[in-house]
């Protein structure tokens, strides 16, 4: 019951519009500017975590993910990119944190903070996840556990 509750308590605060992807320039890992929009272009379900090298939570939140990931690209075909709200005094860890992490997610960095204004993100970690190519659900802050809340609105 109280899973239940979790998950509709998610949904309801954000599953009630379909906002469209936002165009911004965000850096790769080798500091290309890609479009925002094309990265997220997928006939899959997309997770967007925004974190930071920083930010405790947020690295708490992409290692649960991390551990559940393979089965959840299996089982859905979910893709997850991790955009950084490093600035360029942090922006130098951002590399070395992902290859010790190891974690399989594609990773960007959102330099100018466009995509932070775009969507109107106060704090992090922040998620949003994409289907169809439009914004379905957001959500703000970690909980150990949630992970369980993001795969339900995948799989469904």
């Amino acid at each position: 019951m109280k899973k239940t509750m979790l998950v509709l308590s998610f949904l309801f605060t954000t599953i009630f519009y379909a906002q469209n992807i936002p165009q911004a320039k965000v850096l790769d890992m080798k500091g290309n500017k890609v479009d925002f929009s094309e990265i997220v272009k997928s006939d899959k379900p997309v997770i967007v975590s925004f974190w930071a090298t920083w930010c405790v939570p947020c690295i708490n939140e992409l290692d649960a993910i991390n551990e559940v990931y393979p089965d959840w690209q299996e089982e859905t075909g979910v893709k997850l990119i991790a955009v950084s709200r490093d600035d360029d005094r942090t922006a130098r860890r951002i590399k070395a944190l992902v290859n010790g992490k190891a974690w399989d997610y594609e990773v960007y960095r959102d330099f100018n903070d466009d995509l932070k204004r775009a969507l109107n993100i106060a704090s992090i970690p922040f998620m949003i996840i994409i289907k169809n190519g439009k914004i379905v659900a957001t959500r703000s802050g970690y909980t150990p556990g949630s992970e369980e809340e993001i795969y339900e609105i995948i799989k469904n």
